[in-house]
């Protein structure tokens, strides 16, 4: 197959039985970080693997599970975490590593059978330096699903690639990522001074090196996302800030859709001014164009919760009819923040309640 971007440079393409390192930063993951771990190990590997855990300071018998599996089977390498940081305990991990090419698993994240040996494939195919695929959220309980119903759709998080699929072929970002070492150690690991949306911002740097970011949607991961709307909400104010953050270091490099949320939000305290003024008036007049945007914003949402995508019965798209706005809103509020005030310490303080944990 040739090369859809020629002219790019091609990574370094190891032997296929060199090794895989899969890297994974842990905090307070006792519910899903067995899950985790299994599906890491059992990836059909041509050659040796290992697991790197990076663990930040768990509170809830983590790291007491973590020591259990290591024990129990010599790939598994610990690392501990201390600052809880996602990129710096990504670095931690990777420097401990050893071989050619590295998996970044989350814990929160399940990899579907096939996927590493096909991230291979593809990157030895393309000679990509980062390969991704789908995240394919899921949930358990009712909140949860609704949650992963709007990671899933195309009103909810945007439409990347990553989230609603596509068409394989060169990317922004990609999702976890399956990456060369010799490229990652070339533009300095990632970014540790960038607390969320550290992907994005290793990703710009290996393409503007040169380096080709691959999408393939026959790799998924499975994702579990926030158990409840406090966590929903801490981490999507989060994540929108260090998306603002990344506008002031990098304002040329960002896709439109990062400015819907915070659009929407200004929409709808203009909208909300003209309201009052209505009020006080006693009559419509021209202010009433100011609603539109607000209007179109929930006919979209209704679309999008009535729809298929919203679940199968009234309870399920009521629930995705809640989890929509609650995502944007607080994701536009944090931006909106970091865009005039820089991030700063903004940490998702989603994972633990009274603890600031970064940990995604």
């Amino acid at each position: 197959m040739p090369l859809p971007t020629p002219g790019g440079r091609d990574a370094p393409v190891p032997p296929d039985d060199a090794g895989v390192s899969f890297v994974m930063p842990v905090l307070n993951e006792q519910r899903y970080l067995r899950r985790a771990v299994a599906s890491t190990l059992s990836q059909d590997v041509p050659g040796p693997v290992e697991l790197v855990l990076a663990l930040g300071p768990s509170t809830d018998g983590t790291d007491a599970i973590a020591k259990e599996l290591a024990d129990a089977d010599e790939r598994i390498v610990l690392v501990d975490n201390p600052a809880a940081d996602i990129p710096v305990g990504l670095n931690l991990a990777i420097r401990t590593s050893r071989y050619p090419t590295i998996v970044r698993v989350d814990a929160h994240s399940e990899l579907s059978p096939g996927y590493t040996r096909r991230a291979l494939d593809t990157l030895r195919r393309v000679r990509a330096a980062n390969v991704g695929g789908v995240m394919r959220a899921d949930g358990r309980s009712p909140f949860q699903r609704a949650v992963a119903r709007a990671y899933n759709s195309r009103v909810g998080l945007g439409g990347g690639a990553y989230h609603s699929g596509g068409a394989e072929g060169p990317a922004e970002s990609a999702y976890l990522g399956v990456m060369r070492r010799s490229v990652l150690e070339e533009v300095g690991l990632f970014d540790e001074s960038i607390r969320r949306g550290e992907d994005w911002e290793l990703n710009l740097r290996i393409r503007r090196a040169g380096y080709r970011v691959w999408f393939d949607p026959a790799l998924s991961v499975v994702y579990w996302p926030r158990e409840s709307w406090t966590r929903l909400i801490r981490q999507f104010r989060a994540t929108g800030a260090w998306r603002g953050e990344l506008v002031r270091r990098y304002p040329r490099r960002t896709p439109l859709r990062f400015f819907a949320p915070p659009a929407l939000l200004v929409a709808t305290l203009v909208s909300l001014v003209a309201g009052v003024a209505q009020v006080a008036r006693r009559r419509p007049g021209r202010l009433t164009v100011l609603h539109l945007p607000v209007a179109a914003y929930a006919a979209l949402v209704a679309t999008g919760a009535l729809g298929r995508a919203g679940g199968r019965g009234w309870r399920d798209k009521a629930w995705t009819a809640a989890v929509l706005p609650s995502m944007h809103v607080s994701w536009g509020a944090g931006f909106l923040w970091a865009l005039v005030r820089g991030a700063r310490d903004t940490v998702d303080t989603s994972r633990l309640d009274g603890r600031n944990t970064p940990l995604p």
